[in-house]
């Protein structure tokens, strides 16, 4: 794992460039959401869509990612990466639940993090993170060490969760056999907790057990942009997060949950046949 050397910026310092990226880049996307949208293109399946303002949006971020920080890498959904000198690599989802964005649905999100070593799940160490809801309004981050917030309020996860008693987020992959062994999951997973949600956007998913909104997510096949910052926002909240076997998270899968819950969602998903 590499480290940045002792003349980086601090996590909170990163912090404060990546709010100020993602609130801008927000605002943008929500205004041309406003003036109207279309899918521009299709990508692993015909339901997986992206439309021409995740791309002018993951422009812009980059764009003034480099402004501020012309050394480091970015990972981004809808670009190729670029590679940095610095150590530091901002890994950016444009717009998180764009199906969302495409229906007007309130639930989307820009994504943003700051990690330093290689844009590897597992392999780095995330410093600073911030998932904005332009629609709503409401402003999630967190600072590796710095606690997580909303709207300046510090997060904490809820405590003392039976599994019977959990609410449970999870998402579903846009390929058809996939989704069709994720129904399976469910038919298994939803009489043994209190209900599930399909809100449509990971990182949202993940800051809502850091506020408290659901006890448990998990998800299979995730890439790297779509849990980088709410990954740290939930951990900074209290959340434990794991990947298969309980290793790191990673594009197999990712479970987020409140500390007392999460080995029984991992086990009852394990009864499921999921690698958690």
């Amino acid at each position: 794992m590499t480290i940045p050397d002792a003349s980086a910026p601090s996590p909170a310092e990163l912090l404060v460039i990546a709010r100020d990226i993602a609130v801008s880049a927000g605002s943008f996307a929500l205004e041309a959401r406003r003036a109207g949208v279309e899918i521009a293109a299709t990508k692993s399946t015909p339901t997986d869509i992206v439309t021409a303002v995740d791309r002018d949006t993951e422009a812009l971020i980059r764009r003034l990612i480099l402004e501020a920080r012309p050394d480091d890498g970015i990972l981004g959904e809808e670009e190729a990466t670029h590679i940095g000198t610095s150590g530091l690599d901002w890994i950016v989802d444009p717009i998180d639940g764009t199906v969302n964005f495409l229906y007007g649905i309130p639930a989307w999100a820009v994504s943003i993090a700051v990690v330093a070593g290689p844009p590897t799940p597992g392999s780095w160490t995330a410093l600073a993170g911030v998932v904005v809801n332009p629609v709503t309004g409401e402003l999630f981050e967190a600072s590796a060490g710095g606690g997580a917030r909303l709207g300046g309020r510090a997060l904490e996860v809820v405590e003392h969760v039976s599994l019977d008693q959990a609410l449970v987020g999870t998402g579903f992959s846009y390929a058809a056999e996939r989704r069709r062994a994720q129904a399976e999951v469910l038919t298994s997973l939803l009489p043994r907790v209190r209900d599930i949600r399909r809100i449509g956007a990971a990182s949202l998913d993940l800051c809502s057990v850091a506020a408290g909104r659901l006890d448990a997510f998990y998800e299979i096949g995730l890439n790297a942009w779509d849990h980088a910052a709410g990954a740290l926002i939930a951990r900074e909240a209290g959340a434990v997060i794991t990947g298969p076997g309980g290793g790191h998270e990673s594009h197999e899968f990712l479970l987020a949950a409140v500390p007392s819950v999460h080995e029984d969602v991992a086990a009852a998903l394990r009864d499921a046949g999921v690698p958690a």
